[in-house]
């Protein structure tokens, strides 16, 4: 149970306080919170009664509920609603106590807009009522009994407990809250890291400390995760991706299995695109709500850690025509939603609706979302789910050039922050290589991660890819039309088998979710290393543990920005299940205890993070080094030969500039997926530099090499299944 916030902020912060405008444009909250109190009591003075409230007509550029000197602004847009209605409630109330109808001559165009006077927005939640046509052939399903979520609330009640929903009917299952916007950022700048200096750590903010192995005061918490912060420093990863934590429904589709409550765990359900998720506080924030994740982001910034959120814009909570009807269902379904010509929900999300992201104001609300996260919670980066939706036309048809994506490319607010696409959807458009990007997105790259997994485990044909995908994907990503940016490459993510699952199993294991294993992805190129599941085999435990240090090495020593999924650094497993949406436990929790138990594979991550951060040459072109090597070049056995053929298992691919203080920077990955030893030359060097091992996989618990070691003539044997980084240094 959460703790009672007991918060001793004035209801109104004094206006010295009060953020200065700089970037401002007509619309911003922040107009309003420049406005005094001398300023309403001498210009905006009550003009009506209405149902024993004082209002008057609001302002009509500012969406949502703001808080005013002695009131509260409310404005809401509809296209299609004859009529809107404001509905007060008491906290956990499913009756309103209060219905302010807005006045006809309160509405400009589509805008209702009302100042309502002697609010005090900690006694209050609110939520709307309108009417309108009811045509559902047409998409038009106006119903004025329903109660409609503010699409631009800052806070959303219903769901403050994870797993629990207040004890009410349906049709009051959301509500807003106003939101006091007075956090202090201080002098904390964001940490700005170029999109290939960044090391991106995904993580699941409930899952990352529930287990009670995490030992932190607040598990499944915001908190929880600042308690990480140290741990996080130490492994060197300087950009975490958090999952969904917009307001979402973990309660949609509950379930039991086994005597387990299974629910939509993963957060990719949401309800409310502006508001953070209120269960993942490990205090009620009544009015306050977000308090604990800017603190978060602030405390990961000033550490050096920048901040992505993974958003889902593709869909939201309400479903198809079975589902809920709580906000754009009511507000204008025929905008929001991508509709059949005969008012059905197309389904390019796979989760029964789709958003109609180029509808200009559907458009108008993303670019408006993404701005407050910025502005408000400064993020340094989006991932968006499903990105491919988000190009598509009102008709459901790819667009060469969607309004959405360029808008969001160039917008100035948004102009340092990463733009992550995974670029396809569940309707079958794959963009990876081709999602418009104005040379400004970066794309998950599913290439990356099916070509070296395939290369790893030794299967045929994938020596050419492989060497592609190492080199930043160029075939991909032009260097002449893309930068090195583009490509995020990973092995592992939230969706699919974790890096030791990936040598744990050579199928998936879904029993859990109860679909008997229908679900989840067939196509895993995973490989259990001679041995299904857990084992106490020495030898077996051995290869899984190279081969997890295997795709770690070649990870941190490929062009592009390497993500790795939380967990992989010290062998977290799921037991097989590729596929743990639904699972809040055990299955999906990270099990800390395995840090000591596996901690070679811990200290090995940590090392090729801090070596990937030495050598600049990996992650970008230098000026050339002194022995005329061009910046990247590929080797097979033999040096310069890279004549790669069907049953090509071994790779070598060699980056070559200077580092920061002028000295050669040479680095060597070489990869030997052959199940026998292999002789390997390196290319030649002048006189006065040599080749040391920096990395040998095959040396097992020795796999970082401590001690100098200069090879003979640049030839070395490999072990099988291994990789070797090797290093150039100069004799003087």
């Amino acid at each position: 149970m959460k703790n009672m916030s007991q918060s001793t902020d004035p209801q109104f912060p004094p206006h010295e306080n009060t953020p200065l405008i700089t970037t401002a444009q007509p619309g911003s909250a922040y107009l309003l919170e420049s406005i005094t109190g001398e300023e309403i009591s001498s210009n905006l003075k009550p003009l009506d009664k209405i149902n024993g409230y004082d209002v008057r007509p609001g302002f009509y550029e500012v969406n949502g509920a703001s808080a005013l000197p002695g009131g509260v602004n409310f404005t809401l847009a509809s296209h299609g609603a004859t009529s809107c209605e404001l509905l007060l409630f008491h906290r956990k109330s499913s009756e309103p106590f209060a219905s302010i109808p807005f006045p006809e001559h309160y509405r400009i165009g589509n805008v209702f807009s009302m100042i309502v006077f002697g609010l005090r927005i900690d006694e209050f939640e609110y939520a709307y009522r309108l009417d309108g046509p009811y045509q559902p052939e047409k998409g038009l399903i106006y119903d004025k009994t329903k109660y409609i979520l503010d699409p631009y609330a800052k806070a959303v009640t219903g769901q403050s407990e994870w797993g629990i929903h207040l004890p009410c009917t349906q049709n009051c299952q959301y509500k807003s809250r106003v939101v006091r916007n007075n956090f202090d950022w201080g002098n904390s700048k964001q940490p700005l890291i170029p999109m290939k200096d960044n090391i991106i750590y995904e993580l699941h903010v409930r899952g990352f400390t529930r287990h009670s192995s995490s030992g932190v005061h607040n598990p499944g918490t915001f908190a929880g995760l600042m308690e990480k912060i140290p741990y996080m420093k130490e492994l060197g990863i300087n950009a975490v991706e958090l999952m969904p934590i917009f307001e979402f429904d973990e309660m949609n589709g509950c379930r039991e299995v086994n005597g387990r409550k299974l629910l939509d765990y993963w957060g990719y359900n949401p309800v409310c695109f502006f508001a953070p998720n209120t269960s993942y506080t490990a205090q009620i924030e009544y009015n306050q709500e977000g308090l604990e994740l800017k603190k978060l982001i602030k405390a990961l910034n000033e550490n050096g850690i920048e901040v992505i959120l993974d958003v889902v814009f593709n869909h939201t909570a309400e479903g198809n025509e079975l589902g809920p009807y709580f906000s754009f269902k009511g507000l204008d379904n025929n905008i929001y939603y991508m509709l059949t010509p005969d008012g059905h929900y197309y389904n390019f999300s796979g989760c029964g609706n789709t958003l109609n992201c180029n509808h200009p104001i559907v458009r108008q609300m993303i670019l408006d979302c993404l701005r407050y996260w910025v502005i408000n919670y400064r993020v340094d980066g989006f991932r968006f789910d499903l990105a491919s939706i988000l190009g598509r036309s009102e008709d459901a048809a790819p667009m060469s050039r969607p309004p959405l994506l360029e808008s969001l490319a160039y917008d100035p607010i948004l102009g340092n922050v990463d733009l992550i696409a995974e670029a396809w959807d569940a309707g079958g458009l794959y963009q990876v290589g081709s999602f418009p990007s104005w040379n400004r997105w970066a794309e998950w790259n599913g290439k990356y991660r099916d070509d070296i997994r395939s290369f790893l485990k030794g299967d045929d044909g994938y020596a050419a890819a492989a060497a592609q995908r190492i080199m930043g994907s160029p075939d991909l990503y032009p260097p002449d039309k893309r930068s090195y940016n583009a490509s995020v490459n990973f092995l592992t993510c939230h969706d699919g088998f974790t890096l030791y699952d990936l040598y744990s199993y050579s199928t998936k294991h879904n029993e859990a979710n109860g679909w008997n294993n229908t679900d989840g992805a067939d196509d895993n190129r995973s490989w259990n290393c001679g041995y299904e599941g857990p084992t106490n085999n020495g030898e077996i435990m051995d290869l899984r543990f190279r081969m997890i240090k295997n795709a770690c090495a070649v990870l941190m020593c490929s062009r592009g920005t390497p993500m790795f999924l939380a967990g992989d650094e010290f062998g977290n497993t799921q037991f097989g299940n590729n596929n743990s949406y639904c699972q809040d436990n055990e299955i999906s929790w990270l099990d800390w205890s395995l840090l000591e138990k596996n901690k070679e594979i811990f200290e090995f991550f940590r090392y090729m993070i801090a070596f990937r951060q030495q050598h600049s040459v990996i992650r970008g072109n230098t000026a050339p080094c002194s022995c005329g090597f061009p910046p990247m070049s590929l080797h097979c056995i033999k040096a310069w030969d890279s004549s790669y053929v069907r049953d090509t298992r071994f790779l070598g691919v060699m980056f070559s500039g200077i580092d920061s203080t002028g000295r050669d920077d040479i680095v060597y990955l070489g990869i030997n997926t052959f199940w026998k030893p292999l002789q390997i030359e390196l290319p030649a060097l002048p006189s006065s530099k040599y080749w040391i091992p920096a990395v040998d996989t095959g040396r097992g618990d020795m796999s970082v090499i401590t001690e100098e070691e200069i090879l003979d003539k640049s030839v070395y044997v490999m072990n099988p299944r291994s990789v070797l980084v090797c290093v150039v240094r100069d004799s003087g």
